[in-house]
């Protein structure tokens, strides 16, 4: 990407989303493979909808409901990015669309991605921002 983007959230916070949303898909008895192969979707959703109880969720749910709404809505558009919904350069229709679908199930609508992690680090990666933690 030729230009360079600036987040709407903290470097940091991303890295937390994502190592909590990676221990959290650790905890499914379900590979990559199996989600993106075997599941539509929806299908996916529900899978992970069963483990709404589990502590790593609910402590992620919490976390990304407790970020300011341009921030989630940053997160929303990266994770975007990072599935291929947008392509790179394309970053500031993400951000217009994921304000305008902004609602207060931001979190379990994050939490509903299969794959969430991977999402972020692929969707940083595409916009040229290293998320190399110090």
């Amino acid at each position: 990407m030729a230009e360079e983007v600036e987040l709407g959230i903290a470097l940091e916070l991303v890295q937390d989303v994502i190592r909590h949303a990676k221990a959290f898909d650790a905890a499914i008895p379900l590979s990559a493979e199996d989600i993106i192969e075997s599941f539509s979707e929806d299908e996916a959703r529900e899978a992970l909808a069963e483990y709404s109880e589990d502590p790593t969720y609910v402590e992620l749910e919490d976390f990304i409901d407790s970020l300011n709404e341009e921030e989630q809505v940053n997160l929303v558009a990266l994770a975007w990015i990072g599935r291929g919904t947008f392509a790179p350069e394309d970053w500031e229709d993400a951000l217009t669309e994921a304000r305008d679908a902004h609602n207060d199930h931001t979190a379990k609508y994050l939490l509903g991605m299969p794959l969430l992690g991977t999402f972020l680090e692929d969707g940083l990666d595409a916009l040229g921002i290293s998320d190399e933690e110090d």
